[in-house]
């Protein structure tokens, strides 16, 4: 619970037949975290394989399955498992069988559709002259007489003047225009031409239509395109059973073109003799006798699987896998938000469990308002099988217990005012805002020594002794921050016992010079250990420490104080409660309708607080964990384990 899964070093020697079939159990397995070897006298002489032809056609597979999909609007994709007599070949040749059934039928119902909007189009210009019994063809032909047709902005049919040299006929609007047909002579063809432009005219083209009337040609389109829809309709009928033929072998397509590509991309990183290979990984401590099982039986004992402890491991090499019991995984994702441990540090998430559960009940204390949340929680955890969505359940659910029992310490319960005098303890406001202050202090110190204790655990399990000991939140820290405390605490009787000028000097001037003094013994002891130096010289790492000692005292005064919000966070939540409950009683004096408007503004006041206030009491809790505590000992550097699978993870 408080430090990351065991983790071994596995070391694998497989022939190289077998090579293929130790990666896929070890894919089915999603155990071992698969990592580059280099090739050397240490593990093999040969390079690993370069596979990057074979992954770009595995990747273009999966780009065209993707495509196919889109196109004929596959959704719901089954996972199914590759056959393993499956190749690149016979992938891309079933494929391709399917592109062409798909691009056929999508060419013919793209045609129909592109013919369909053509008709409207015709159809929408032909509608105008409905009704006139002229053949079209003679618009455009006669020999004395000028036709034109078209449109006009809104009103400017009634402000052409043509002088009486044109005829024209409205015809019925269309799209915020006027539609007209005007008819003049040849000769005055010209004048109305430029007459109609200048007035913002726009032609419309007729279509051909030897000898029929607009009323007839009109009936040939309609006609046309209840045919042209008719096919539409029936190759989106066999597009449909195509797509339901299709969905099974592409998903076993995508599925094959994803294994294959995992398992040459596990292959670049095995060096390798003539006849065997070497797979190397990480693998938990608890699975290991498992992994060594299977791999046996796959290769009928034809292997060699040897396990390393990390020891002499860097530590940023080593994955960092946390396993959680099911209460404490929500607190994990906040954990895992801010960073992972590092394999040798400490895992905060029970700590974070229990304090980050108390400080938002403390700001957001009302049993109405936290039972609402414990119940959404409730209903989510229940509701729900997404795992992600039952662990924010479970944090809503536990949040909202927290908030209740504070409450019941206010004497809250949305906020009625009746409720205040069976508090357990004093509503934030009307109480003494000094104590509940002092409150929100002492549950900063006890969270921020918690981080110190924390920071010297994992400094002395890493051996970094002078850090552990002289650092700021190293032991010299605690005796900082608890000798500060005790002088603030203690004043006066430190003074009566004339012990003041002895105890500034052991819980002020030590930790400070110690301090100081950090990073030049850390160089100095670099040196003479033959290590080259890192920084700038002895100058530089004096005034890095001066520096930092400076910055210590400031934080430490900081980020105590900072836990005042969690009192001024309550205060303002019952603050808003009140006001709440004040308009309230104003808006009842109004009028008639006033008790059911005041009803309205008391339930539209505590979902404002229910939202407003629970957002600010999530990200205040969270604020505190991640700064005032994280800060002090976690430095969230840890590289997450990744086990080798054949399939991505399901979300």
């Amino acid at each position: 619970m408080f430090r990351p899964a065991p983790m071994m070093r596995l070391s694998v020697v497989v022939l190289e037949r077998d090579e293929r079939s130790v990666l896929r159990e070890l894919g089915r397995l999603g155990a071992v975290q698969l990592v580059s070897t280099p090739s050397g006298q240490q593990t093999a002489p040969r390079p690993p394989p370069d596979r990057s032809r074979e992954i770009a056609v595995c990747e273009r597979i999966q780009s065209r399955v993707a495509e196919l999909r889109r196109s004929l609007q596959v959704v719901g994709l089954a996972g199914e498992s590759a056959a393993p007599e499956m190749t690149a070949e016979r992938v891309e040749a079933e494929l391709a069988e399917l592109e062409s059934k798909a691009h056929a039928l999508l060419r013919r119902r793209d045609h129909g559709l592109r013919r369909r909007g053509e008709l409207d189009g015709v159809a929408t210009q032909v509608a105008n002259l409905c009704g006139l019994n002229l053949p079209l063809d003679a618009i455009g032909r006669s020999g004395f007489l000028h036709f034109v047709t078209g449109s006009l902005p809104e009103g400017a049919l009634a402000r052409l003047d043509l002088g009486g040299r044109a005829v024209l006929l409205p015809l019925p609007p269309r799209g915020g225009r006027e539609s007209l047909l005007a008819m003049t002579t040849r000769s005055r063809g010209i004048p109305l031409d430029d007459a109609l432009k200048s007035a913002g005219f726009r032609a419309a083209r007729l279509p051909p239509a030897e000898g029929a009337t607009a009323d007839e040609l009109l009936a040939r389109m309609q006609q046309e395109r209840a045919q042209s829809q008719s096919e539409v309709d029936r190759l989106e009928v066999e597009m449909r059973a195509l797509a339901a033929q299709a969905a099974g072998p592409l998903a076993l397509f995508e599925a094959w073109a994803e294994a294959e590509r995992r398992l040459l991309e596990a292959e670049q990183c095995s060096p390798r003799t003539d006849a065997a290979v070497l797979i190397a990984g990480w693998v938990p401590d608890a699975a290991l006798p498992g992994i060594r099982e299977r791999l046996l039986e796959t290769t009928g004992g034809r292997c060699v699987v040897e396990a390393a402890s990390p020891r002499d491991v860097p530590e940023a090499e080593i994955p960092v896998l946390l396993r959680h019991s099911r209460l404490l995984r929500p607190f994990e994702l906040l954990v895992s938000a801010y960073g992972l441990p590092t394999y040798r540090e400490l895992a905060p998430t029970a700590f974070v469990a229990v304090s980050y559960v108390l400080m938002f009940g403390m700001m957001f204390g009302d049993v109405g308002h936290g039972g609402v949340l414990a119940l959404g929680g409730l209903v989510l955890l229940l509701a729900s099988r997404a795992p992600l969505n039952r662990d924010l359940g479970l944090l809503f659910l536990f949040n909202g217990l927290s908030s209740a029992a504070c409450g019941v310490v206010y004497g809250s319960c949305f906020g009625l005012p009746r409720l205040k005098e069976h508090a357990l303890w004093r509503d934030p406001l009307e109480g003494d805002p000094m104590a509940l202050m002092a409150l929100a202090i002492g549950a900063g110190v006890v969270l921020m020594s918690l981080g110190l204790l924390l920071n010297i655990a994992n400094r002395l399990r890493q051996r970094q002794w002078l850090d552990g000991l002289l650092g700021k939140f190293g032991v010299m820290g605690v005796v900082f921050y608890w000798g500060a405390l005790a002088l603030v605490a203690k004043a006066a009787s430190i003074r009566a016992h004339g012990w003041w000028t002895p105890a500034l000097v052991v819980f002020l001037g030590l930790p400070v010079a110690c301090w100081g003094l950090k990073e030049p013994l850390e160089l100095l002891l670099r040196k003479r250990a033959g290590h080259a130096s890192t920084g700038d010289g002895l100058a530089a790492a004096v005034t890095e420490s001066l520096v930092g000692a400076f910055e210590g005292v400031l934080l430490y005064l900081a980020n105590t104080v900072s836990f005042v919000r969690l009192a001024a966070y309550a205060m303002s939540h019952a603050a808003l409660l009140m006001a709440t409950f004040t308009l309230a009683a104003q808006v009842e004096r109004l009028s008639a309708v006033g008790p059911a408007l005041s009803v309205a503004v008391v339930i539209a006041g505590n979902l404002v607080a229910m939202v407003l206030e629970g957002i600010v009491a999530s990200v205040q809790a969270l604020r505190l964990e991640y700064y005032e505590f994280f800060g002090k000992f976690f430095s969230g550097e840890g590289q997450p384990f990744t086990p080798f699978r054949l399939a991505a993870e399901p979300t």
